[in-house]
């Protein structure tokens, strides 16, 4: 690729996923290198070199490698023209970051593979113990954004007629509940962004069926 840009990524990663929308939206070509955390690839040395606390994803990009898939949104919303991720004034700018760490601090900290993991290995539960937490942090959690876009500056997507980094954590995080069973049918507005967000063409080519391997 012209610019060298590399996504070190997980296919079904929701932070992945959520760079992988903020790539296309910008047009940006890349290229990924998986990092299979079912296999613990997370946690090798070459990986850890790149994101100590050995998470996904890490984006190399302007010659230096960033972590943090909100930082890296960030990153790239202030160095890329035309990037509109986040509001001009500041407080649309705190509420779509208030969206965002809803679902990306608040539902995803506590349903990534790590903490799941441990969870099985404290209760000594299986799938089922797996799946009942899921259901519930993200059932729970959404709700809770589901009342926050009540807000009348909530628009045809999570903030005014634009996606922004608020879209970007919502889709990633309906995938998951769909994935999980989770109970969201109640959830109007959740779903209704969700959909408009997956009918444009960046959010169909960052989605997890589209770079799932062969």
């Amino acid at each position: 690729m012209s610019d060298g840009i590399v996504l070190y990524d997980y296919w079904r990663s929701s932070a992945s996923y959520r760079v992988r929308i903020a790539l296309e939206s910008l047009g940006l070509p890349y290229r990924r290198v998986p990092v299979d955390l079912l296999a613990g690839e997370q946690r090798a040395p070459e990986h850890r070199a790149r994101n100590p606390q050995g998470l996904v994803p890490a984006l190399t990009i302007d010659g230096r490698t960033l972590t943090q898939s909100l930082a890296i949104i960030e990153y790239l919303s202030e160095t890329r023209p035309g990037a509109r991720f986040l509001p001009a004034d500041p407080p649309g700018r705190q509420r779509v970051r208030t969206l965002s760490y809803a679902i990306a601090m608040e539902i995803h900290a506590v349903c990534n593979t790590g903490v799941a993991n441990h969870v099985l290995e404290i209760t000594g539960g299986g799938e089922e113990v797996r799946a009942g937490w899921m259901k519930k942090f993200i059932s729970d959690g959404l709700s809770a954004v589901e009342a926050l876009l009540t807000d009348p500056a909530t628009g045809t997507f999570c903030h005014g007629d634009t996606p922004t980094m608020a879209d970007f954590c919502l889709v990633p995080q309906v995938y998951n509940a769909e994935r999980w069973g989770a109970d969201i049918a109640g959830l109007e507005r959740v779903r209704r962004i969700a959909g408009t967000c997956r009918a444009l063409p960046a959010f169909q080519a960052a989605h997890p069926e589209a770079v799932k391997p062969a």
